[in-house]
């Protein structure tokens, strides 16, 4: 299995989240997406894909997909349309009317319900109002819990009308007014939601690691937990109840290091992530995500970033993930065919069902390079047995028109991800021939040396101790650090010189 993730973390303030918001959503409104073709060889049920998602998720993903496929545009936003009259949302309700309208495959415009956009940005008007009043009121009487609360509750209200720069403004504030623990993670978790929704996935690290530190504080019942072995049923309940939200809250942050692993190109430690899931995120079927997304999710970062050996242990192997699997059918299939190397099978499976990919708000940009990035892994694992192969039959293998296999495999040639050179006159992959013995050798001189340098460390650690050159930090500082070794270069000489060795470069 690969190793756990690590975080490129970079603490952010509000206002770089917001930028980044603006920029990201400017970047969605020019950026041009490649056309998703609907037909029989690659279906997409609309119908049955949105059933899966409520809410503003569900808008989200209809508004994605009415500007990747022009086939599902009308479709997508008459149905979007209706949901947004739902919510008290009429900004981008609008602006569905009028991209509907300017569709060139709609023959009859429909009408702004004008009556309804009036009363309900009068009723936000009004709710917006008194909420800032409340705001203030607790803000000149110094309650600080009423104060996080009505910051709390303007963050909602401005989600709930897509206003997001305003949401996040609000959820950051009220975290200056948290006292609990328990405060900070639900801030943590209702701007992980915001983000994910907004696809700004470079501050995901940033909000998961805010809220790993809150969860790893116990709570009062876990702390009586510890100290006593047997607890009243009412505690034990609560304690049962507590490890059961601890854990839900970490299958969300696990979901969300994920997610950012994955949009960050980072597919192996996403694969990692996403395999730890278990049913814990199940408070954000529909509202976030579906439990298909995840198996598909997974599944195409194992397939571009983990050997066969670590998907059978994390994925087909992992009793956990099992739940996730279930969910759609052709993930299994897909993975049977690659572990038994039935390539060509692999190949028209991920063709088939490339449009549900391309038309994913997460996986959608990532598709081409992902599905690139499977084809040459696949055609690297057919070539390690042999040491010649000819082109024709690798085609066949494959499914692939022999120009176009020939090509492929110059380029895994060029970057070095097949060692061996094409013979074009008979069509034949020749592996290169490798001197086994004098690699052998090399392996064995460089781990010599590095054995060399790691007894060299130790014997100076040792002389340190002996010498007491140690301080013990101060009571309370670097707590669980244990003790600090002062090492200065004039002492590691004189010690080294003392002892007969040999400083090396």
């Amino acid at each position: 299995m690969a190793s756990p993730p690590e975080y490129d973390l970079q603490l952010t303030s509000v206002d770089d989240v917001i930028a980044d918001s603006k920029a990201s959503t400017s970047n969605q409104q020019t950026r041009k997406r490649p056309v998703v073709v609907v037909d029989d060889q690659h279906p997409f049920d609309l119908d049955a894909y949105m059933g899966a998602y409520t809410g503003r998720t569900a808008i989200s993903r209809l508004l994605y997909i009415s500007e990747a496929s022009r086939m599902l545009a009308p479709q997508a936003l008459l149905q979007a349309i209706k949901l947004l009259k739902s919510t008290q949302d009429t900004t981008t309700y609008l602006s569905a009317v009028q991209t509907y309208n300017s569709l060139p495959s709609v023959s009859k415009p429909i009408s702004v319900d004008t009556r309804w956009v009036d009363q309900t940005q009068a009723n936000v008007a009004n709710e917006s109002e008194r909420l800032e009043v409340e705001l203030k009121s607790y803000l000149s009487n110094m309650i600080k819990e009423s104060t996080r609360m009505g910051h709390r509750d303007l963050a909602n209200h401005f989600a709930a009308l897509g206003d997001y720069q305003s949401a996040i403004l609000h959820y950051n504030k009220s975290r200056e007014y948290s006292t609990t623990s328990r405060h900070i993670l639900e801030q943590c978790l209702s701007v992980l939601e915001l983000v994910i929704e907004h696809q700004n996935y470079a501050h995901i690290a940033t909000y998961v690691f805010k809220a790993e530190g809150a969860l790893d504080i116990p709570s009062p019942t876990a702390k009586k937990a510890s100290l006593t072995q047997t607890l009243p049923p009412q505690t034990a309940a609560q304690a049962a109840q507590a490890s059961s939200d601890h854990a839900k809250v970490q299958a969300k942050l696990d979901f969300a290091s994920a997610l950012a692993h994955m949009t960050a190109g980072r597919y192996d430690k996403a694969a990692y992530q996403f395999s730890k899931l278990g049913k814990g995120l199940s408070d954000w079927f529909g509202t976030v995500i579906s439990p298909a997304d995840v198996a598909i999710y997974a599944t195409m970062c194992a397939l571009a970033g983990l050997s066969r050996s670590a998907i059978k242990a994390s994925l087909l192997e992992n009793d956990t993930f099992g739940f996730y699997l279930q969910q759609e059918s052709y993930v299994r299939e897909l993975l049977d065919a690659y572990m038994a190397s039935k390539f060509k099978l692999v190949l028209e499976l991920l063709e088939k069902h490339s449009t549900r990919h391309l038309l994913d708000i997460h996986l959608g940009a990532l598709w081409p390079d992902m599905q690139k990035r499977i084809t040459n892994r696949s055609l690297v694992m057919y070539f390690q047995p042999f040491s010649s192969v000819r082109l024709d039959k690798m085609a066949t293998a494959f499914g692939f028109e022999l120009v176009e296999l020939e090509r492929l495999v110059v380029a895994l040639i060029q970057d070095g991800s097949i060692k061996a050179r094409v013979d074009s006159h008979n069509k034949i992959l020749k592996a290169r021939d490798l001197d086994q013995r004098a690699l052998t050798y090399n392996q064995a001189f460089k781990a010599g040396a590095e054995m060399e340098a790691s007894t060299r460390k130790l014997l100076l650690r040792m002389k340190l101790m002996q010498a007491d050159l140690i301080v013990k930090g101060k009571k309370g500082a670097n707590k669980g650090q244990g003790q600090e070794e002062i090492s200065h270069e004039h002492m590691q000489m004189s010690m080294m010189r003392d002892e007969g060795f040999v400083m090396m470069d």
